[in-house]
């Protein structure tokens, strides 16, 4: 069990909360619902992009910078939102990320060109980046070892969840009502979810997951867990982590791809299968399907191959670099010329990254106290963001002066690097000095 300086084993106080593991699960449910929202508000410009494009007059080219600016705002925002969560807890934190991504969100309504579009892009990236460090630090707090796959991948097929809504819900209302009031709803839907975080989650929860173990008879199931209500460490000494820095390489080169498929799928299937509007709302939400699946099927592999093997590090980076194999497979979806087969390995991508997503969204909990889980994942994402960003740019330059096939190339190299990036990871990652 892990100690304080003086010896004496951190206590934390006990949560008089009635049916506790059945309150964890519906934390988690309520992360899952934030998540869906999240995806929503995401998925609404790729959606809405065969119609924007002509009614704002964008190129490939702007649309990628339009991408880039709400990519800019994910990636200074990962490294804010993250520690601030720590700070103002869970409750405060995952409560003002929400409401910011919403407000966000509404405000395309008054978007009246490019740049107006960009500014409201940059605006909901800043808030959505709350959104995993948040989620993160809920599975932490309530969840040992061998449950935080299993719990991460829960909440995270929220993304898959909210990217398989998307394109029907958005079409539907877009046709039926204009782009603005499908921009305005779903970001109106992020407040009702504010209301309820406020009134079900517990302030201080960071004694979940003592609570919840001594409940079960295991005091000391992982020693990160006991540190629960430790303070945040502070951010020089989660700089010095050699498992920080390598963790951000991997997110450089492993979340832009799954930001090419949501942001860019649906424009493909305008462009190179020739999908009408009404077609990619019937069709765009089919691969997510396969990333919902990767969340659960990724979560219990991970949680099994953690009780089989020396340490969590070893189980979730065996199953973190198998599951990023399988997204290698991207580049089928471009060269084969059957549209039912080429949505086959579109869905083999997206449940590759969700597998491998929640196995890393583990790694922070499996290493750190939770009260410092929120601040690494949110660093380290600063990786995805920058990597997004510029290979959004970069993807909209290809398709301008090419096509689709070379980014769908280009996308399936990257979970190669990386695969290798942790893969190589030291087995004992050191933890910040506090």
């Amino acid at each position: 069990m892990q100690r304080t300086p003086s010896g004496q084993a951190p206590t934390a106080p006990r949560i008089p909360l009635r049916g506790r593991d059945g309150a964890r699960w519906l934390f988690v449910a309520l992360a899952f619902a934030a998540t869906t929202l999240n995806y929503l508000d995401r998925q609404s410009l790729s959606v809405l992009a065969p119609v924007l494009e002509t009614q704002l007059h964008m190129s490939n080219a702007q649309y990628g910078r339009v991408l880039a600016a709400f990519m800019l705002a994910y990636t200074i925002m990962n490294g804010i939102s993250g520690p601030a969560i720590d700070r103002l807890g869970t409750k405060t934190g995952y409560l003002l990320t929400v409401a910011w991504w919403s407000l966000a969100e509404m405000l395309h309504v008054f978007a009246r060109g490019t740049a107006g579009l960009a500014v409201c892009r940059f605006l909901l990236g800043g808030g959505e980046a709350g959104n995993w460090p948040a989620g993160v630090k809920v599975v932490a707090e309530w969840f040992p070892p061998e449950e935080r796959s299993l719990a991460a991948g829960v909440f995270n097929t929220g993304s898959s969840v909210g990217a398989v809504l998307a394109p029907p819900l958005i079409v539907w209302i877009t046709l039926r009502f204009g782009w603005r009031a499908a921009c305005g709803a779903v970001g109106a839907a992020g407040f009702v979810w504010v209301l309820l975080w406020a009134r079900v989650y517990p302030r201080g929860a960071g004694a979940g997951l003592r609570s919840a173990r001594s409940s079960a008879g295991d005091p000391d199931l992982h020693p990160a867990s006991d540190a629960a209500t430790a303070p945040p460490a502070p951010l020089r000494s989660l700089l010095r982590s050699r498992f920080l820095w390598q963790f951000t390489v991997a997110k450089v080169f492993f979340d832009p791809v799954w930001y090419f498929y949501t942001f860019w799928y649906p424009e493909y299937l305008k462009v190179g299968r020739g999908y009408s509007l009404r077609q990619i709302g019937a069709t765009a939400w089919i691969p997510f399907l396969g990333a919902g699946l990767g969340n659960l099927v990724g979560g219990a592999a991970g949680g099994w191959l953690v009780r089989r093997s020396a340490t969590a590090l070893a189980g979730r980076k065996l199953a973190a670099t198998g599951f990023m194999l399988a997204m290698a497979a991207g580049w089928l979806i471009a060269v084969d010329p059957s549209n039912l087969r080429s949505m086959a390995f579109a869905c083999l991508a997206g449940f590759g990254y969700t597998a491998a997503l929640v196995n890393l969204l583990a790694l922070p909990g499996d290493l750190y106290p939770s009260s410092s889980v929120a601040s690494i994942w949110g660093l380290a994402s600063m990786g995805s963001g920058f990597g997004g960003m510029v290979f959004s740019m970069l993807t909209g330059w290809m398709v301008d002066r090419w096509s689709f096939l070379p980014a769908f190339y280009f996308f399936s190299l990257l979970p190669l690097i990386a695969a290798a990036a942790v893969w190589t990871m030291p087995q004992t990652a050191g933890r910040p000095t506090q």
